[in-house]
C-alpha cells in the first residue's frame, strides 16, 4: 500500500534533454561571450557538448546543484567567484524552458485522486522550483516542495524525502521517491521508501535498475504500478 510520492523533478516531471539543453546553450554562449573561453572549453566543465547539444551520463548538471555547476565552472573562468556564478545560474534556471515528459496535470491529478499525498525534491533551487511548477498551473497539486536550499540538504542525502514524511505523518515504507539518476533513487532508499526509475532522463535502465524496485518509461506509468502493489 503506498500513502504517497515525492518526485524528482529535471528528467521526472519534465524531460531532461529538451528542457535544460536549452538552458545549458544560453549559459555557455553567455559565459564565453563575457569571458573569450570558447563554448566547449566551458561545456566540458559541466559535461556538456554544445556542438552535439548533448550531456554526458555524469554531467554535473544531470544530479549537482546549482553550487556544485557553479564551482566547476569557476575553474575554467579565472577570476570568477562561484557564489556569484550560482546566484546567476539560479536566475537563468527560473526561466528555463521546461518541458513536460507528459500530461502532468492528468498524472498527478490521477495520484491525488487515490489520495496519495504528493512532494517534490530536487537539486535545483526552492524558488526555481517553484516557478518551473507555476509556468505549468501544477503548484497546487502538490503538497511539499523542496530544493537543495530548502534546509534538507541536497540529494543523494535523505533529507528532503525525510522530511516530507515526516512533515505528513507518513510511514517511509508506504512511500515512493520517483527519479531518473541514482542520487534520486539512493536518496529514496535512504529514507526507508520503495523507488521508482523512470527514463525520461539521460541514465539507461541498466543503470538505474540496481537501485530501483521497477523502472518505467515515464511517471504516466506510475499509478498503473502502484495499484498493482495494492492487489
Amino acid at each position: 500500500m503506498i500513502d504517497g510520492v515525492i518526485f524528482d523533478k529535471d528528467g521526472t516531471l519534465f524531460d531532461f534533454r529538451a528542457s535544460w539543453g536549452a538552458w545549458a546553450q544560453r549559459l555557455l554562449a553567455m559565459l564565453a561571450a563575457e569571458s573569450g573561453k570558447a563554448e566547449a572549453e566551458l561545456g566540458a566543465a559541466i559535461g556538456y557538448d554544445p556542438v552535439a547539444r548533448a550531456f554526458v551520463p555524469d554531467s554535473v548538471v544531470i544530479a549537482g546543484t546549482p553550487s556544485e555547476i557553479a564551482q566547476d565552472l569557476a575553474a575554467v573562468l579565472p577570476g570568477a567567484r562561484a557564489e556569484v556564478l550560482e546566484e546567476r545560474l539560479n536566475r537563468l534556471a527560473e526561466g528555463a524552458p521546461m518541458l513536460p515528459a507528459v500530461d502532468l496535470t492528468a498524472v498527478l491529478g490521477g495520484l491525488r485522486a487515490r489520495g496519495l499525498r504528493i512532494g517534490l525534491a530536487t537539486n535545483d533551487n526552492e524558488e526555481a522550483a517553484r516557478a518551473h511548477l507555476a509556468a505549468h498551473g501544477i503548484t497546487g497539486l502538490f503538497d511539499y516542495i523542496a530544493g537543495y536550499d530548502s534546509g534538507h540538504g541536497p540529494k543523494p542525502g535523505p533529507g528532503m524525502c525525510a522530511a516530507f514524511a515526516r512533515q505528513h505523518g507518513l510511514d517511509p515504507a508506504r512511500v515512493v521517491m520517483v527519479g531518473d539518476s541514482r542520487h534520486d533513487l539512493e536518496a529514496g532508499r535512504a529514507a526507508g521508501m520503495r523507488t521508482a526509475a523512470v527514463l525520461t532522463g539521460v541514465a539507461g535502465a541498466a543503470e538505474l535498475a540496481p537501485h530501483a524496485d521497477v523502472v518505467l518509461p515515464d511517471i504516466g506509468h506510475l499509478g498503473g504500478w502502484i495499484d498493482g502493489l495494492s492487489v
